[in-house]
């Protein structure tokens, strides 16, 4: 199957350098592009493209208004955002995070973090730069809640898998170092996200920092 993808940012030639790598794949197209954020929403509604890359400083609307629009907790039927942005430690990227998004990749990441961030989000997982994962959750993440604050009951094993989210890894990943298969992964992420009332991955990552489930 064909992964259809959106690239959103104001730079002509960074849209080009992703179009290029992206469509030497096999299985993955390009199916519009987009200048600025209002294009961006536009052409994402219309098209329903399978992953939308969005840059986070766009003219007009930015990639978190975007992503928002795209992605938000108020959207019925979401779309899969992936933000790309120069900036590690930009402000915006946590909004992002929080407003949909379902990763976070920097624009210096290489040609195969891309590739493999755009069939994550397809397949409904999620990859956040492993180089930014710890450093940029921990910078962001507010003071540890109250002691005594409840929190939903997870068992062993899925705060187990809680913390390897957070670290960045994907449900192969966390399969090989947990010893469980990759349905028993997915498994637990699904339960996971239920109790907690998140819908992916990375809401999960950004939950488990700021309740202090990883160190």
């Amino acid at each position: 199957m064909t992964i259809r993808v959106l690239l959103a940012d104001d730079q002509a030639m960074v849209r080009g350098g992703l179009r290029l790598i992206l469509e030497d794949q096999p299985d993955i197209t390009v199916v519009a592009e987009a200048s600025d954020g209002v294009d961006a929403v536009a052409q994402a509604r219309r098209l329903r493209p399978d992953v939308c890359l969005v840059d986070i400083r766009m003219p007009r609307l930015d990639g978190l208004q975007v992503t928002r629009a795209l992605a938000g907790p108020e959207v019925a039927d979401p779309l899969r955002v992936v933000v790309v942005t120069t900036f590690d430690l930009d402000e915006y990227v946590y909004g992002a995070l929080r407003g949909g998004a379902a990763g976070f990749l920097l624009k210096d990441a290489g040609p195969a973090l891309l590739v493999e961030a755009v069939r994550a989000a397809h397949q409904g997982d999620a990859l956040v730069s492993p180089s930014v994962t710890v450093r940029l959750l921990r910078h962001l993440t507010p003071p540890a809640p109250p002691r005594d604050e409840r929190r939903p009951a997870l068992s062993e094993r899925e705060v187990e898998v809680v913390r390897e989210i957070a670290r960045g890894r994907t449900n192969l990943e966390i399969g090989a170092e947990l010893f469980i298969s990759l349905s028993t992964v997915k498994s637990h992420v699904s339960a996971v996200q239920t109790k907690l009332g998140l819908r992916n991955r990375t809401e999960v990552a950004v939950w488990a920092w700021e309740h202090r489930v990883v160190d």
